[in-house]
């Protein structure tokens, strides 16, 4: 596994930890979604262990250690995370690692624990895994891995020395974009993904894209009054609404864009400008920041019980007020 193009620099912060002997005992590595946190820590956890290190830090990958990781048997690196998608870690996987980290590292090098998501321990599982971060046992590295930093307990955060990374730059990200066959639409694609290289890489199908041109296609015949909002409301439940609410957000960001300048740039979806050049004109502003202040508390309400039917009918029938003329 090579290091992105846009991850040399924190590299290169890792590998002096382990250049200056000073590894931190429990590393929390956090970061936005889909830049790729997992796969450096991973680079880190496995240079930990080699016993041949590459000149610029990252694990050979021939010797006896690399091997042993490659094969999933290596006795000191252990990988936790949830048994199911979307599911947390356990307290009952907790304690079965901890019973590991009793005992001492079988070899002479570090012993590496990989935790992802972090935040997806329970609170039985925090307080467990929190015991023993008080006291640690000894060459053992524990990396944490999150992109929800605030899901996290402060006891947990407060004994972890924490490595943030930063959104990568678009002008690094983009011709390794473009070389994923993805050159046409990719800085569409990169925009839709706020910047982040992996969920670019993943929205650069034809599948994504044009679902985002199906739900716009709707959202544009409720502001022409020909659809009924219920019944749009209805088909988006089956779409992920994060991604859907980013979508709705990132048209009246456009919108707005249009309502101050002619021909604005950095537009989030420059392959609609026609329809959101033609549309801005005769929407009120005002109303306009009052319905992206709607889709603000819609992503916090989201982490609610609430009806998601209620919360899609509530959106869309205020945008079709917005555009009543």
């Amino acid at each position: 596994m090579n290091l992105y193009p846009w991850q040399h620099h924190d590299w290169q912060q890792l590998q002096n930890y382990i250049v200056q002997q000073r590894v931190p005992q429990a590393l929390l590595i956090n970061g936005a979604l889909g830049i790729g946190k997992q796969q450096l820590a991973e680079q880190f956890a496995h240079a930990l262990l080699c016993n041949r290190p590459q000149s610029t830090g990252l694990s050979c990958g021939q010797c006896s250690s690399c091997l042993l990781i490659k094969a999933q048997t290596h006795p000191d690196f252990m990988d936790v995370q949830p048994e199911e998608v979307g599911k947390n870690i356990t307290i009952a996987q907790i304690r079965t690692l901890m019973e590991k980290l009793n005992l001492k590292p079988q070899f002479e090098r570090y012993r590496a624990i990989l935790i992802h998501p972090a935040d997806a321990l329970n609170n039985a599982a925090a307080n467990a895994f929190l015991k023993y971060l008080e006291e640690p046992t000894e060459r053992t590295v524990l990396i944490l891995v999150t992109h929800r930093m605030n899901k996290l307990p402060a006891t947990i955060k407060s004994r972890c020395q924490k490595f943030t990374l930063a959104m990568p730059d678009k002008n690094l990200v983009l011709p390794w974009l473009a070389q994923q066959s993805t050159a046409e639409n990719a800085e569409i694609v990169l925009n839709l993904a706020q910047g982040s290289p992996l969920l670019a890489q993943q929205y650069a199908t034809d599948e994504h894209l044009m679902q985002r041109r199906d739900c716009f296609n709707a959202w544009l015949s409720i502001a022409r009054q020909q659809s009924h909002p219920v019944i749009v409301a209805e088909q988006w439940l089956k779409l992920p609404e994060t991604t859907l609410l980013f979508w709705l957000s990132s048209w009246v960001i456009d919108l707005m864009r249009y309502r101050h300048q002619t021909a604005p740039r950095n537009l989030y979806h420059a392959d609609l400008k026609m329809a959101l050049s033609e549309l801005a004109p005769h929407l009120n502003p005002i109303k306009l920041y009052e319905f992206y202040d709607l889709l603000l508390q819609s992503r916090r309400r989201l982490e609610t019980q609430i009806n998601k039917q209620v919360l899609w009918e509530e959106i869309l029938i205020s945008w079709a007020l917005l555009n009543r003329r």
